[in-house]
């Protein structure tokens, strides 16, 4: 299943999580192997949304907030350095909003 065009992509998720060093589960280090740094975060948004956003998403589980899917892929970056990446979303119960919620590296590769 594919998830909608119009999925929300915060650039907050970006600039203020993914891309910001964190003293746990820190990601921007991951990302920077493509280029993606704070600098060019919107250059992170576009990649998000036509590299990943339109690949077929793998429903995981329902919890009281709403259903999680995933996406499993490959960014190509700035530099032309290729990520395999894992990528979960939410639609929403309430809203039926679909939202970003993170990025991990995908150490198994894409399928």
């Amino acid at each position: 299943m594919r998830l909608p065009a119009d999925t929300t992509i915060a650039e907050d998720k970006l600039t203020r999580y993914l891309l910001l060093p964190q003293a746990r589960g820190d990601k921007s280090a991951f990302l920077a192997k493509a280029a993606y740094t704070l600098e060019n975060a919107d250059h992170l948004l576009r990649d998000l949304r036509t590299q990943i956003l339109p690949l077929d998403a793998m429903a995981l589980e329902s919890n009281k907030f709403g259903m999680l899917y995933e996406i499993r892929g490959t960014l190509a970056g700035p530099n032309g350095v290729t990520l395999a990446v894992r990528t979960i979303w939410m639609t929403e119960h309430l809203s039926g909003v679909t939202r970003f919620v993170t990025l991990i590296p995908d150490k198994r590769g894409t399928r």
